[in-house]
């Protein structure tokens, strides 16, 4: 005859075998302590029931989802001077930006846009290289959001949890919505705006599949309400799907000219969530980083008829590099000893000729009401050839 607490028990891992049959872990429902028969039957109900909760919660439970600090001291002081950051500007910040190293670039590359479009917002920069979906988990709760109530906060991660098998698509995805679920548990009145992880490496490829498969299901966790999707990583890639080094230049970290591309995809929404003036676009010109980005350049054909092509230009300060994609062709011509002082600029770009040869366009021009207009001057069978251009931003 059977006790009270083997029949408990007995009931209790038939529950966990039902359930099963909705999907629930392997490991939930065969590990039943059978061994706790031999305990006081007044305890067995108890006990089965907390062994059983931490099977499951071990089962389910994966990195992306498990808050953890990181052992780094340049992480420790980084993430301490968040906190002492956050504690002087308390209620004053308007906006958050979280994430990893991309996001931290905002005081390198994307320098001079965060001047432009978040300084006047009292904007905070909470990204670390390196981070992963738990160490900002884990910030959350140490101090990085202390004393804040922001309007918006801008998020970005999980790039880092896709390397290799060290995350699989789902749980990525489960480790950016505990963040969003975190930070609408802490601060309720701000608003999410979701960022799509951006892609990543030159070409096509596995990397690049599994952000996108990421981003297709990261996407439902906006509500239109308190959390807001927006997706233009697109916008850092060619027609042929190359990602221009113009752009990112390791083909993960972002150039001056792809953070103008990430601040000006987000103003729209930013501005109305924060209820305040939208930033324009830095108007074209020669200085600073204002002709970077990517452009349409037209020049007439050899039978007269314009023709148009992309252009990708990286400016920094009065240094220009860049690419233009060949005329009916998938190759890039690069951009050779650019150079930019004020409203005019100048570079060199060399082109391989069937018979073996090479010619090159010496190329000038000045940034007027936000196009590039210039010449293009060539050698062609000995005589001097000159060609009108323009250029419009893409």
């Amino acid at each position: 005859m059977r006790s009270g607490g083997a029949l408990l028990l007995e009931d209790a891992v038939e529950g966990t075998r039902e359930a099963d049959a909705g999907g629930r872990p392997e490991a939930c429902v065969r590990r039943g302590p059978l061994h706790l028969l031999a305990m006081d039957p007044r305890l067995r109900p108890l006990v089965l029931s907390w062994a059983l909760t931490v099977a499951c919660v071990a089962a389910l439970a994966h990195s992306a989802v498990e808050p953890v600090p990181r052992n780094d001291d340049w992480w420790k002081q980084r993430h301490g001077g968040f906190n002492t950051n956050v504690a002087a500007l308390g209620t004053k910040s308007k906006v958050v930006f979280i994430g990893d190293s991309i996001t931290q670039g905002w005081e390198g590359e994307g320098k001079a846009v965060w001047a432009r479009y978040y300084a006047h917002r009292d904007a905070i920069n909470l990204g670390i290289g390196g981070d992963r979906t738990q160490h900002v988990l884990w910030r959350l709760d140490h101090g990085n959001l202390d004393g804040l109530a922001p309007k918006a906060a801008v998020v970005m991660i999980g790039t880092n949890n896709s390397n290799g098998e060290d995350n699989t698509p789902g749980q990525i995805v489960e480790g950016v919505r505990a963040i969003v679920a975190k930070l609408r548990a802490k601060l309720p009145g701000t608003k999410v705006l979701l960022v799509a992880i951006f892609p990543r490496s030159e070409n096509y490829g596995v990397i690049r599949g599994k952000l996108a498969q990421i981003n297709q299901v990261l996407r439902r966790a906006a509500d239109g309400k308190d959390v807001f999707w927006v997706d233009f990583g697109g916008r850092f890639l060619d027609d042929d799907g190359t990602m221009p080094a113009a752009l990112m230049p390791d083909y993960l970290h972002l150039s001056p000219a792809g953070y103008s591309i990430w601040a000006e995809a987000i103003e729209d929404q930013l501005s109305q969530i924060l209820g305040d003036t939208r930033v324009k676009p830095v108007a074209a010109s020669a200085s600073g980083s204002g002709i970077s980005g990517e452009w349409v350049f037209t020049i007439p054909g050899p039978d007269g008829q314009p023709v148009s092509f992309p252009m990708v230009l990286q400016q920094d300060g009065k240094t220009v590099t860049g690419k233009f994609q060949r005329a009916g062709s998938d190759k890039w011509l690069t951009i050779e000893s650019g150079k930019a002082d004020g409203d005019t600029f100048s570079w060199t770009v060399k082109r391989d000729r069937p018979d073996g040869t090479t010619m090159t366009y010496e190329m000038s021009g000045k940034v007027a009401d936000g196009a590039l207009t210039g010449q293009a001057k060539a050698k062609l069978d000995g005589n001097d050839v000159t060609s009108a251009w323009s250029a419009k931003r893409k």
